[in-house]
């Protein structure tokens, strides 16, 4: 792909570049991009005349994951797109189980759906700060190892479970009565969640540290095309086994695909964690022949050996608010919030549309739902395709159209064409549940819906990344942390609501909301994005 094309009548004229870019000799090559976030240089003549004419002289072959051969970085890309799975996945076999676990525990579906399904989506969301912290100081590769470990462990302790209170806790969400019958303790699958999520943080950590820039808007594809599957392949997959088997069955097979990801990860995941500013790594053998070292290493013996003084504690703690609060960040997740949560939301409460008796649902039995489930799971693959494609169309544009220098704000373009799809697909959902239309029908909605979350999201991690580079964990973690909540939130009043006034009043309301914060921030951040960058990034 060519990144430039000069064009003889048209010179992008840069305002930021006499103040950003005045050639220095101390200018570090490395870190440039961190100083002034969300505008890079990669047109060569550009280079030169902006960084003067040594500038190839300043670039030295270093250890850094960028140097690593590209059959490396596409299997650490594989692995941590697998563990992004892995949290997702586990909640969503709740949903292919619902009604078998509403008869094992004597209880509704309604309470299953909001005390298993919704919490678990809630402490997801929460893991991942927690998370970012230790790998931003140990490294990612032990925080990875332990995390999927522990979440592996309650995930059997999950199969095992006696009795609800074992299986998911209560979070004094029922004020019964007595106040004796108020549960507090959290449960199996609730703390496999906040374990589990791991992964959904790491991808941007791993991703930015291995791959260059103009390919990294295609692996960020590839990996959220993973964290988006994943809800929807699980009640897919199980819901058929539900169907002829126990529900115990579809928790011990997330287990083994849970130790499947983990024994990849200790034996062929590397640490990636590269220090550019002082030019070493995190740790000082590579080698994983050389076992005690390779253990060392996954275990956090040599992270916490070769700690540094940078970033402090203090920072890593702040580090998360530091960046939520700034203007364009605070913009996007609340976009991102409406647009992944209503998703989700759609994901966790169709199973009650299409299996509850009719007036609430369709009554369809636990196959035909499953097979209905397929839909997103196409959808996403579908739109992978497309965000493939389309993001490297926009990012190319942009860059022939400014001579060179590419801006974070053109990857938002993107978001133009997702929103469209997004409200097209939601109201052809919403009609065909409220009217009952045929399963058909039923499927192009929430393929179009699908396609859109997928597209307009990997839109939002890209412009993130290309703003906040020297915080990309923390912008993992904070996209994490919305997009759950708002998925979280949903099912408890999706299907009162739906069941009162239609469904297409709910989801109509749900897609004009996400169409009102589009016009309200993308604009805008297109139009201001730059100044704001300048000043706050």
């Amino acid at each position: 792909m060519s990144l430039v094309a000069h064009s003889p009548s048209f010179k992008y004229q840069d305002p930021f570049k006499a103040e950003t870019t005045t050639p220095s000799p101390d200018l570090d090559i490395y870190t440039y991009h961190e100083k002034h976030a969300g505008r890079l240089v990669l047109d060569p003549d550009e280079a030169r005349e902006e960084f003067g004419p040594d500038i190839a002289s300043k670039l030295k072959l270093t250890k850094d994951g960028q140097k690593w051969s590209n059959a490396q970085k596409h299997l650490q890309l594989f692995i941590i797109t697998l563990a992004a799975l892995v949290p997702d996945f586990d909640s969503g076999i709740g949903i292919a189980t619902v009604f078998a676990l509403a008869e094992e525990f004597h209880t509704t579906t309604g309470h299953i759906n909001n005390l298993t399904s919704n919490w678990s989506i809630f402490l997801i969301g929460w893991g991942g700060l927690f998370f970012v912290m230790l790998m931003r100081k140990y490294g990612r590769l032990p925080v990875l190892f332990w995390t999927q470990l522990l979440a592996l462990g309650f995930l059997v302790g999950t199969a095992f479970a006696p009795n609800i209170r074992v299986f998911a806790g209560e979070f004094c969400l029922e004020f019964q009565p007595h106040p004796s019958l108020i549960q507090s303790d959290v449960g199996m699958r609730c703390l496999t969640g906040f374990f589990g999520t791991c992964p959904q943080v790491t991808g941007l950590y791993t991703i930015a540290d291995i791959f260059p820039f103009h390919l990294q808007a295609r692996k960020i594809n590839i990996w959220t095309m993973g964290v988006i599957l994943a809800p929807h392949l699980s009640p897919f997959v199980f819901g058929f086994l539900v169907a002829r088997a126990n529900w115990r069955w579809a928790f011990w097979i997330g287990c083994i695909y849970g130790l499947v990801v983990l024994i990849l990860i200790v034996f062929f995941m590397k640490e990636s964690l590269y220090h550019r500013r002082s030019g070493r790594n995190l740790t000082k053998e590579e080698s994983s022949s050389n076992l005690k070292s390779r253990i060392w290493t996954l275990v956090g013996i040599t992270g916490i050996k070769n700690v540094t003084r940078e970033p402090t504690w203090k920072e890593v703690l702040v580090a998360p608010i530091d960046v939520a609060w700034r203007p364009h960040m605070f913009l996007i997740l609340l976009f991102e919030e409406t647009v992944f949560g209503f998703g989700i939301g759609i994901n966790v409460t169709n199973t009650l549309f299409l299996q509850s008796h009719p007036p609430i649902g369709f009554g369809f039995n636990p196959t035909t739902v499953s097979g209905i489930y397929a839909t997103p799971v196409i959808a996403v693959i579908l739109g992978e395709i497309i965000g493939r494609y389309l993001n490297d169309w926009v990012m190319d544009l942009s860059i022939k159209r400014n001579h060179g220098v590419f801006e974070a704000e053109s990857r938002l373009w993107t978001c133009y064409f997702g929103v469209v799809l997004y409200v097209i697909g939601f109201v052809i959902l919403g009609v065909s549940l409220q009217d009952r239309l045929s399963i058909p029908v039923i499927i192009v909605g929430w393929a179009i819906a699908q396609v859109a979350v997928l597209v307009t999201t990997v839109a939002v991690y890209a412009y993130c990344n290309d703003c906040f580079p020297h915080k990309r964990g923390e912008i993992s973690a904070l996209l994490n942390l919305v997009r759950t909540l708002g998925g979280f939130s949903v099912a408890y009043y999706q299907v009162p609501w739906a069941t009162k006034h239609g469904a297409l009043q709910t989801l109509g309301c749900e897609a004009a909301i996400v169409a009102g914060l589009f016009i309200l921030t993308v604009p805008f951040l297109q139009y201001k994005g730059r100044a704001i960058r300048a000043r706050f990034s």
